[in-house]
């Protein structure tokens, strides 16, 4: 602030040119993006697809891509997002997780070897594990996945544990029952942070039911996020993962 205010009073810079550099966020009209949410959060601003055209999509991409090195689309239908690619080529789609994203390549200088461990129960719940995964890569942080790793099978977890037990942190997606959560969380010494996915039978009621055991667990260092929630599952554990690292 002081640099742009100095070169108002030598002239270098105008009135409008300085307003331009301060504000905190762009008005669109549609929208008001945020360019100040990664001074305080440590992130930019994260575009949700869901329920906006190609054209606000496209919009939004162009004035966060200006200011940052990365720029995150969620919940994006594979037709939306070739639409968008039209204008930005570079970005890249991961149908799965449904999330288009374009980032510059972090220097092998800044890369840290911890890692946040994506834990996923069922292959039915790979769209929200995948969210999560892209999601935290997106945000800097390495990522190891531990997919169909569910309690029906739970030798196929005890085969990982000693390399989850490694992360920073856990991502912990499961559907059905939502049992998961808690066997890592009573395996590990870092937290876990439980995503609970709307996949089951009837009586899951859509994730409530996973939700609610995830909720109460007995083992303790679990937090929970909504359900279907991969995206803000990754941010939570991103935060605890820049956390870790910086004590280190």
């Amino acid at each position: 602030m002081e640099d742009i205010l100095k070169q108002v009073q030598d002239g270098s810079l105008s009135i409008t040119e300085a307003k331009d550099k301060l504000a905190t966020y762009e008005n669109l009209g549609f929208a008001k993006v945020d360019h100040h949410r990664k001074k305080r959060q440590g992130f930019p601003e994260v575009v949700f697809g869901e329920g906006k055209t190609p054209e606000q999509i496209i919009a939004i991409i162009q004035a966060l891509k200006a200011k940052n090195n990365a720029v995150l689309v969620t919940r994006i239908t594979k037709e939306k997002a070739e639409s968008v690619q039209v204008q930005f080529p570079e970005f890249n789609y991961h149908e799965t997780a449904e999330i288009l994203l374009w980032k510059k390549e972090i220097p092998e200088k800044d890369r840290v070897n911890s890692y946040i461990a994506i834990v996923c129960a069922g292959t039915s719940d790979l769209r929200v594990a995948e969210e999560a995964a892209i999601t935290a890569e997106a945000l800097g942080c390495p990522v190891k996945r531990f997919y169909d790793v569910g309690v029906a099978g739970i030798h196929r977890l005890f085969d990982n544990i000693e390399e989850i037990q490694q992360a920073t942190v856990s991502v912990v997606v499961a559907g059905m029952e939502g049992a998961l959560p808690s066997v890592v969380g009573g395996l590990v010494s870092h937290p876990v942070i439980a995503v609970p996915t709307s996949i089951g039978y009837g009586a899951s009621f859509n994730g409530l039911s996973a939700l609610l055991t995830m909720l109460n667990s007995c083992a303790s260092g679990i937090s929970v996020v909504n359900i279907d929630n991969g995206f803000g599952g990754a941010y939570n554990a991103a935060l605890v993962h820049r956390l870790a690292n910086k004590q280190q």
